[in-house]
């Protein structure tokens, strides 16, 4: 997934945000680097606004921020480079956007096979057993 061109990124087949609406913060990433991590400005904070989006439906929409929030943020500091930690960031977004997207199938109760409570009876069964030979034997009178 990912970038599309250079105008929209791309969460699924059917989701495509418009770049203009992604709020980008570049700041200084910290940790150890010495002077180029002091200097450069390689940290990147991807804000995301999902009220204001035109990518969703309404039904979109009310999934994303019962699951995320109204408002997305997404930091990566993870390489020196401010384009590539911008990559990631972006794929990060995508990634939380898809899985928010992703609606749970309900499950379906089924029932035991004879063979399976066959075979849970059975192991309970010599479970019981194995407990009764630890019991000390009976005197006979």
């Amino acid at each position: 997934m990912g970038a599309e061109g250079d105008d929209r990124l791309v969460v699924t087949d059917a989701v495509r945000i418009p770049r203009y609406e992604l709020v980008t913060a570049f700041s200084a990433a910290g940790g150890p680097g010495g002077q180029h991590a002091n200097k450069a400005a390689t940290r990147v904070e991807l804000t995301f606004d999902v009220t204001m989006s035109s990518a969703f439906t309404e039904a979109q929409r009310e999934r994303v921020i019962s699951k995320l929030g109204e408002k997305v943020r997404v930091v990566a500091d993870d390489e020196r480079s401010q384009l590539r930690n911008r990559m990631i960031a972006e794929e990060r977004l995508a990634a939380k956007l898809r899985g928010s997207l992703q609606v749970q199938r309900s499950r379906r109760a089924t029932r035991p096979t004879s063979g399976s409570q066959r075979r849970r009876l059975q192991a309970k069964s010599e479970r019981s057993e194995v407990k009764r030979q630890r019991k000390r034997p009976e005197r006979e009178y």
